[in-house]
């Protein structure tokens, strides 16, 4: 039987944003060892589902789909981040109304 992981994809931590962090991901488990080239050090695999990534809208979907085609899935639900939303915001950092001095 197929193994697969579905998952939120996390935030990128380079930005603020969370984009592409919407959509719920299917991605197979490896079904074997990667292999090390000894003249290039490169990694392979002849894994072909390794490459495959499944977006779906909703837990729901991909729950479905794995079930429809026999795959075996074990669900990661994602950690809820907390709002950081500061009032005024960076833009408060340069208003002409702010009377004390700017520091970090």
């Amino acid at each position: 039987m197929q193994r697969a992981r579905i998952f939120r994809p996390a935030r990128n931590a380079m930005t603020s944003g969370m984009a592409k962090t919407r959509k719920w991901v299917l991605t197979y488990a490896p079904e074997s060892a990667r292999e090390v080239d000894p003249l290039m050090g490169w990694t392979s695999s002849d894994d072909m589902r390794s490459q495959v990534r499944l977006s779906f809208d909703s837990k729901e979907a991909a729950l479905e789909y794995a079930q429809a085609h026999g795959i075996e899935a074990d669900v990661q639900d994602p950690k809820v981040r907390k709002v950081n939303v500061r009032p005024g915001g960076y833009g408060d950092n340069f208003a002409t109304k702010r009377r004390e001095a700017w520091t970090h």
